[in-house]
Parts: structure tokens; C-alpha cells; sequence
């Protein structure tokens, strides 16, 4: 076993009984496809804590940063199944911060009303010729902002 990740003292104890349950919850999403959300503002998390977990979890495949009502960033852990979600507020502060045991994080899916404007985009787009003007739904979602 790794020494950096033998822990000891009270911050690493949260740290470790949060990826203990983390464990757990990514076993039930493989068994039976139950999602869970880890609010790390509503523990008593500190900096030491944050790292430690942080550390424990790894860094995967995937990373994403959006920027809808603010920055979200998203990135995989070392475990599928596991995301880490910060949401930036005025200044870079950290809004929120939260891991997601699930395939894909909400924030990452596409919302049915976004699909379906764009599905009348692309209908537009492959009937108008390319010398043509922006379409109906081009004009659409430029007011949209």
C-alpha cells in the first residue's frame, strides 16, 4: 500500500470514512444503478480534508469546464463512476462542491429543450443552402444570448 495513503488524525478520518461511503455508493451504482451527491460545503471539511480526499480519489479520463450561470468545473476521479464538481462564484470562489457517483453528472447531459431547438437548428441547416443567410433558428438562438 501506498505510505501517502495511510492516513492518520482526525481530517484524514473524514477523509477516509467520505470515500469509505464513496466505496459503497459506486457498488450500489454498479448493482443497481442508484446515484448519489456528497455536498462537501454541508461536512466539516477544511483545506486538509479537501486534499486528502481529493488525493485518495485520483484524477481519470475526463475534464470539463462550463460557463452557464457561472464556471462549473468537472472533472472523473481515478474510480468511473465517481466525479468531482466545484461551481465558481463572483471572484473564482468556490459556490459549491460536491462528488457525483454516477455515469454522468447531471450538469454534463444535455437539457430536453436544448436538444430539441437544436434538432429544428439542424433541420433548418440542412435544408438552407450554404450561401444562404443564418436560419430562422440561427436568428432564434442569437436572441436566446
Amino acid at each position: 500500500m501506498n505510505a501517502d495513503l495511510c492516513h492518520t488524525g482526525p481530517a484524514a478520518s473524514l477523509a477516509d470514512a467520505v470515500f469509505a461511503e464513496l466505496a459503497h455508493a459506486l457498488s450500489r451504482l454498479a448493482a443497481t444503478g442508484e446515484e448519489m451527491v456528497v455536498d462537501l460545503r454541508s461536512l466539516p471539511f477544511g483545506p486538509t480534508d479537501l486534499a486528502a480526499l481529493s488525493e485518495r480519489l485520483g484524477t481519470g479520463e475526463v475534464t470539463c469546464t462550463l460557463e452557464v450561470a457561472g464556471r462549473s468545473e468537472v472533472r472523473e476521479t481515478g474510480f468511473a463512476g465517481i466525479w468531482w464538481v466545484r461551481h465558481l462564484g463572483d471572484g473564482d470562489e468556490v459556490a459549491g462542491e460536491e462528488v457525483h457517483v454516477t455515469r454522468i453528472p447531471e450538469i454534463l447531459s444535455s437539457h430536453p429543450d436544448d436538444v430539441a431547438f437544436a434538432a429544428r437548428r439542424i433541420a433548418d441547416a440542412v435544408t438552407a443552402s450554404p450561401q444562404e443567410g443564418p436560419t430562422a433558428a440561427d436568428e432564434e438562438d442569437i436572441s436566446r444570448g
